[in-house]
This record gives structure tokens, sequence and C-alpha cells, in this order.
């Protein structure tokens, strides 16, 4: 027994975030230009921040990447062998998301670590210019998808590698300012381990509620116990088993029960 539980994607033809593939493309198109940008700034400027917040950077690129490729895929048409298509890809996409920030967190604090034993010559002048450049960039991608964070698991783990990544900007920058200012070198890698530490809530965040999807969990915003409870009361209903409830993928909850009536 199939239910219709608020606006699903399969109703609107595919899934949410499918309304927004422009606006991740050109979030990939920002991501990616920042990455290069931040490449030549770290090798001219020996900042390990920026290098870091490059590989952050690049990290949303490729998230962001995998999200549309993901909601591509998801637009193909339900078959006999797939009755729900492939919708379910934007939930492993997101999983991977998060292993990738996972990962880039591991590489920026062991790279940080090894900074503090052996000192870099870091040019802050030029790694605060840098950084506002990727700020401001960063800025116009939380636009693009300022209101979609809400709607799809891969639109919000889109929104918020760029929101960390503009957070690290700003880390990157108070860096800048410090070794421009003081000349004190280990605000670089200092600025390299806040980026990495600020990755670890979202990836947290964005792996367990991918996760809880995956092992099709209760959605939590429906009460199986009010659901029964109003099955039960409809004429002719007998008894109400096998209820089971459940999320596709983002905007698309399932719930199904073997129905008894007279």
């Amino acid at each position: 027994m199939g239910h219709d539980h608020g606006p699903s994607a399969a109703t609107a033809g595919g899934t949410l975030s499918g309304t927004y593939r422009n606006r991740l493309l050109w979030t990939i198109g920002i991501s990616a230009t920042i990455t290069v940008i931040q490449v030549v700034g770290a090798l001219l400027s020996g900042s390990l921040a920026l290098l870091a917040d490059a590989a952050h950077s690049l990290t949303d690129a490729v998230g962001v990447s995998l999200a549309l490729g993901a909601i591509t895929l998801a637009q193909r048409a339900p078959t006999p062998r797939r009755t729900f298509g492939f919708f379910r890809v934007e939930i492993f996409s997101a999983v991977l998301n998060a292993l990738l920030l996972v990962a880039i967190f591991v590489w920026v604090l062991w790279s940080a670590i090894g900074r503090f034993s052996e000192p870099v010559e870091v040019k802050g002048g030029l790694m605060f210019v840098v950084a506002v450049g990727g700020l401001l960039a960063n800025l116009v991608g939380l636009w693009l998808l300022r209101d979609a964070k809400e709607k799809s698991l891969n639109l919000r783990g889109a929104y918020l590698e760029v929101l960390g990544d503009a957070l690290g900007s700003v880390a990157v920058i108070v860096g800048g300012l410090i070794i421009l200012l003081t000349g004190w070198q280990a605000a670089d890698p200092i600025a390299s381990i806040v980026i990495g530490l600020l990755i670890v809530p979202r990836a947290y965040g964005l792996l367990r509620d991918s996760l809880h999807v995956l092992m099709e969990a209760t959605p939590q915003d429906m009460d199986l116990g009010e659901v029964r409870d109003h099955l039960l009361a409809e004429p002719g209903v007998v008894a109400v088993h096998d209820l089971h409830g459940w999320t596709v993928t983002s905007g698309m909850p399932v719930l199904t029960a073997h129905v008894v009536v007279t």
C-alpha cells in the first residue's frame, strides 16, 4: 500500500536536487577556479593553509560534480527491475562526499604537524590577498545554494562544503594578517589545522544522515504510530500489519503496509 507523504520527487518527474542542476554547475566552476588560484598562491607564498584550502576547494568541485552526476542518474526512468529507478544514487554520492571530507582532514592535520618541526617561510601578504579572493568567490557559491540545503542531502553536502571552504578562507585571511603584521610563521600551520577541524562536524553530520537513509530508518518527521491509528480509523479497516516507512532519497519518503479490510 503506498501513501503520499508530502511533496514527492517522483511527482515532480525527478529528484528535488534536479531543479538545482544549473546552480551546481556554477558552483563547480567557482570551486575549480578557486582551486587553481589557491594552488598558484600557495606555491608562490609557501603557505600550507592556502594549499589546504585549495585541497578543500578541490574536494568541493569533486563533491559537487559527484552530486551532479548522481542527480543526472536519478532522472532515469524506473524499470521493472529497478522500480525506484536510480534515486538512491544521490545518497551514495552524499556518503562519498563525507568520506572525501574526512580524507582531506587527515591530510591537512598530518601536513600541519610536519610544518611545526620544519618551518617554511611564508609570504603573508600574498597569502592574505589570495584568501580574500577565495572568500568572495565562496560567498557567491553560498548564495547560489542558499535555499537548497534543506531540500536534499546531496545539495546539503554541496552547500556545507562551500560553507566550510568559506570559513577556511577566513582562517587563511587571519593567518596571513598575523604573518604580515608580526612575522609569526606558526600562524600558517595553525590556520591549516583550523581548516581541518572545520571539516569534521560537517563530515560527521552528512555521513550520519546519509547512513540513516541507507539503513532505511523511519524518516524523522514520520510517526508510524500516528499513521497506524489513522489507518485503523478508516471505515472497513480491521488490522494493519507490516507497517514500514523509509526514505528512498531526499524528498521521497515511502510508506508500505499490509491492511486487512472487511
